[in-house]
């Protein structure tokens, strides 16, 4: 008998692929609208962090950023390819953990996109800094991103090393 859907792995990454959707732009929502924070460019939450408001146009770190209205375009369209096959990725894959990291990288990228369709950039909002040590602006998406990512990469590190004893 097949588990249901939502047992399985690909299930559980489309739940956690909604999960980062909505966090992110529920965050984003109560940021420009709830907060204000475009008329009010900073508040302070913590003494390491900050909700700085930033209007992202390039990609991580800034990248791109000389392509001007353009990088909205294409930005969005190869966005949506890389989350397209990070879906078959998903559905294949017979790991939970791979499914969920697939998911949230899915769903934080799909996040970034309706951005920049919406206000043709990104919102960025977190800003962690402690000790003259400052980070980059970020949000729910990027985080979700890079946290799977690295979990992703843990994953494949120790399966490697699984492998070779």
């Amino acid at each position: 008998m097949k588990k249901p859907f939502m047992l399985r792995p690909a299930g559980i990454g489309l739940l956690v692929l909604m999960l980062v959707l909505s966090a992110d732009q529920l965050s984003k929502f109560w940021i420009l609208y709830g907060l204000d924070l475009p008329a009010r460019g900073s508040v302070r939450v913590l003494p390491f962090l900050n909700f700085t408001m930033v209007w992202n146009h390039a990609v991580t770190f800034g990248m791109f950023g000389g392509l001007g209205g353009a990088g909205r375009i294409v930005f969005s369209v190869v966005a949506m390819v890389v989350a397209c096959c990070l879906l078959v990725w998903m559905a294949r894959t017979s790991s939970w953990v791979t499914a969920a990291c697939v998911g949230a990288v899915t769903g934080g990228a799909i996040g970034n996109v309706i951005d920049r369709v919406r206000y043709g950039a990104v919102v960025d909002f977190l800003h962690a800094h402690a000790f003259g040590w400052s980070w980059y602006v970020f949000n729910v998406a990027d985080s979700a991103i890079v946290c799977a990512v690295c979990v992703l990469l843990l994953q494949n590190f120790l399966s490697d090393r699984q492998q070779t004893s």
